[in-house]
This record gives structure tokens, sequence and C-alpha cells, in this order.
């Protein structure tokens, strides 16, 4: 397993992160455990903050969908960075962190009117607009209130980069965005220029996850500033603003190769401006939203072994503790994970594996074929790269409760999100009278 941030092999042979050994780590808080080092999520902020905000003005705002919750808001306010946020649910947690709203920009492709009008009442800095419906609906919103909302238009550029297919988002083929090939953005920079309660500041794209092709970016950049131009032709709208969202991909396993954020930053920024100068439109400020590539590199979770199942001639399968209840990515994406034995992480690698989730699928398997040092229940195991959408993507799958969260740093663990409870299950269950106990139901009273 390939090291990072503050990753190192003790002198007792564990893995430590954060100055936390490990083993300690999954004794102290159980197992599954996310951890997430504090040191390298900060540096990750820090190196959006120099290539793109000190050297270029440009404006970060961090993808909360990969990794959220109080504490991860608080760090990323603290390193200078806003917020893309999607849901009435990361809305309010952003705002229970007192998290400035004015440095939030609010998308998603299907908000409610609850979720709309939550926006206005926290006074958000952008609401990103999707679609007609919506542009309709927030501008009664915002009439009702006596307000004008910013907004800038989610578009769809026709770019369909080289990624899963899952999460492709640029392709003209897609639930996001305005069309810009049919007429349909055009269209809605018309029909928001119109509107007495809409303010229009700029332009949204994102082409995708996980890409380390930046010739896309460029791509994508030229095609957006080819249509700011256009739109200023037809209107006289110049784009204040030009959003080209997020997507960079960073290192999983073997074969990966991601380009550093400072050539991301320079491939893009050079590319707006280059296309503004061509077209002679005013070059808009650029905005990204980092994502995975600030809390993915800065997030491992820890198993412990259990079963052991050797079928001779075909493979062995090691069963951890967890599976695709705390990562669903292997079973959704085909995503490849590296992994290293927490307490034996000195010892060299002696046999190839297959290490299996404890759900009751056969798709629950976190990492096919990997060379590690012979295991035994009870070992630890350590999944490198874990912080972008684990956590966030985890469910209760066969009642299983999702794991805790600490932000190690310095030597110190800190508790960041409780680990659920049986009981928490059932909080939210709720038992009809006719089927409490000691009472028939009415179908069985039927029978």
């Amino acid at each position: 397993m390939k090291l990072h941030g503050t990753m190192r092999i003790n002198d007792r042979g564990h893995l430590e992160i954060g100055g936390c050994d490990a083993v300690e780590l999954a004794r102290q808080f159980g197992t599954p455990l996310y951890v997430l080092d504090e040191q390298l999520f900060r540096k990750n902020c820090r190196e959006y903050h120099q290539a793109f905000t000190l050297k270029y003005s440009a404006e970060v705002i961090y993808a909360a969908k990969a990794l959220f919750n109080m504490a991860v808001c608080r760090l990323v306010e603290e390193e200078g960075l806003g917020l893309d946020l999607v849901s009435g649910g990361e809305l309010y947690t952003a705002r229970q962190a007192r998290f400035p709203m004015a440095r939030v920009y609010f998308h998603g492709n299907n908000k409610s009117f609850e979720e709309l009008a939550l926006a206005l009442e926290y006074k958000v800095g952008r609401i990103v607009v999707d679609n007609f419906y919506e542009l309709e609906l927030l501008n009664r919103l915002a009439k009702e209130r006596h307000v004008r909302a910013d907004i800038i238009l989610r578009l769809t550029p026709g770019i369909e980069a080289h990624t899963h297919e899952y999460i492709k988002t640029g392709q003209i083929d897609s639930k996001f965005g305005l069309v810009i090939e049919n007429g349909q953005a055009l269209a809605a920079i018309k029909k928001a220029l119109e509107m007495d309660n809409i303010n229009l500041r700029g332009l949204h794209c994102h082409i995708g996850s996980q890409i380390f092709e930046l010739e896309s970016y460029a791509h994508c950049a030229r095609v957006m500033m080819g249509f700011v131009a256009e739109a200023y032709k037809e209107t006289g709208w110049t784009a204040e603003e030009l959003d080209l969202g997020g997507g960079l991909g960073i290192y999983y396993a073997s074969g990966d190769r991601p380009p550093s954020v400072q050539e991301y930053a320079d491939v893009l920024v050079n590319a707006v401006s280059a296309a503004a100068e061509e077209l002679n439109v005013p070059a808009p400020r650029v905005i990204v939203e980092p994502g995975r590539s600030i809390c993915g590199p800065a997030g491992t979770t820890l198993y412990t072994v259990g079963a052991i199942k050797d079928i001779p001639g075909v493979r062995k399968y090691v069963a951890v503790d967890g599976g695709m209840g705390d990562n669903p990515r292997p079973a959704l994406y085909q995503a490849r994970y590296e992994a290293c034995a927490a307490n034996k992480a000195a010892q060299p690698a002696a046999e190839v594996v297959s290490i299996a989730g404890k759900c009751c699928e056969s798709g629950d398997m976190l990492i096919w074929d990997i060379a590690l040092p012979p295991l035994e229940p009870g070992d630890i195991l350590a999944v490198s790269c874990t912080g972008a959408y684990n956590y966030t993507m985890s469910m209760n799958y066969n009642r299983l409760p999702r794991p805790a969260m600490v932000l190690v740093g310095g030597g110190q663990a800190d508790l960041i999100l409780a680990r659920e409870t049986y009981a928490d299950l059932v909080s939210h269950d709720r038992l009809p009278a006719r089927l409490r106990k000691g009472k028939l139901s009415n179908v069985a009273s039927a029978r």
C-alpha cells in the first residue's frame, strides 16, 4: 500500500496515521472505523487555495457530497474555502456548524420547494439553477420574500470525460443541466434576465469525476467560453463567474497517475483566459469545486479480520467486519483500493487474498487479489484513500450500524462522528397498534 500524508510504519511495525497507532485506534474506537488525516486534509485545501486563489484569484468551493459533517465543515472554513452543497440536510449541517452562508453554492437537479426556501432564508451566496421549473419556482419564492436571488445556471456542454459511466455528467444525455447544443441554455439565460427577482451572475458545468486527462477540462473551458461569447452576442449579458465543477482524479491503486493541483489550475485558468481573449469577451472569475481530491487521500478505513475461507486452487477469501455498507464504491463502480495489515505493516507480502465484506451479497467484495502478509482472525486491515464517498454513501443494508469517524493529528484522535448503535437502527421504526404485542393483526383475525 502506498503511504499517504502522515502515514508511516512505527517502531512496533504498525501503521501510524497522524501520529496515532492504527491498531490502538481500532482498539479504542472499534471497527469498522473511518480515520481522517487532519494534516493531509488541510494540506490538500491549501494546495487548491495556493494554485487557484492566490495565483489566479479564482474561487475554490469544497464539494461536500464527497465527505461532510460538522467537523469537516469547520476544517473547510478554517482553510478559506467555500462550500458546494446539494440538499437541505447539507445546508442545515453547514448552518449548525456556523459556516458563513455567503460562501455557499447550492446545487441539485431537483431542489424542493422547502430546500429553495431554506436557501433563501439562510441567504446562501449562489443558487445553481438546473432547469426551467426551478428557475420559475425560485423567482416566485424570491418575489414572495421581497429578495433577489443570485444564481448561476448549470449547463450541459456535451463533453464525455473518460471516467466511469455512472460518474459522467457533462454529456448531452444527462439528468443534469440545460443543454447548450439544442438552445435550452440560451433560452434559460434570456428567461432569467427577464425575471425581476433573479440576478444571473454566471454559468456552471461539471463533466464528471475521477478524471486524469486535463485536456478534457481545457476543452470544456473552451466550449463554455464559446457559449459565453454567444450569449453576449445574443443578449448583451456578460458572465461574471464561470464555475467549471470539479472531478480531478486521485491515486487509488497502482496505475493511477493523477496530475497535480497546480497543473490542473494552470490548464483550466489559462484555457479560459485564452478563449476570452480570442473571442473578445471579458474573462469571468473561475470557480472550481474539488471534493474527492481534497478528502479522498486523507481517509483510511480500519477493519478487523474475521473468517478466512481458502478454496484450494481457486481463491482465499478474507472477510472483514465491514464492506459495502461503509464503502459501496467497489460494488457500484468496480472501484479499486489498496490495503495493508495495520498490525503487520512491516512484514512482507506472502500470499494473494481477496477481501470480502460481511453483507449478504456476492458482490460485496472490497478488494480482489491483493498481496498481503499471512492474515489471521483479529488482524487489523487498513484500506487507504477512503475519504471520498465512503461515509457519505454508506448505508444500513442488513441493518449494519454505520461506522464511527475520528480526526487524527499530532498524536491525538478525536471522535467526529459517533458509531451508530442497534438502538439508532430502530429509533425511527414505528409499530402500528394492531401489530403490538398481545394484539392480533387485522390480517391474522381474518384467517
